[in-house]
């Protein structure tokens, strides 16, 4: 699971692209974080599905 500071750092960068925009290194920073939420989103998921029983 990420960070709440890591979340609200996402968060601030979306705010800002939307509406001043980015410098490279935002870009490059948001793009980081979005990877790493999405890695650990997948994670969770799959954990979830996993442990799933189905029962008959």
């Amino acid at each position: 699971m990420l960070s709440k500071e890591k979340i609200d750092r996402i968060n601030e960068l979306a705010r800002k692209s939307k509406g001043e925009g980015l410098t490279e290194n935002e870009k490059k920073e948001q793009k980081k974080l979005r990877e790493e939420y999405i890695k650990n989103l997948r994670k969770s998921v799959k954990n979830q599905l996993d442990n799933i029983e189905i029962v008959d």
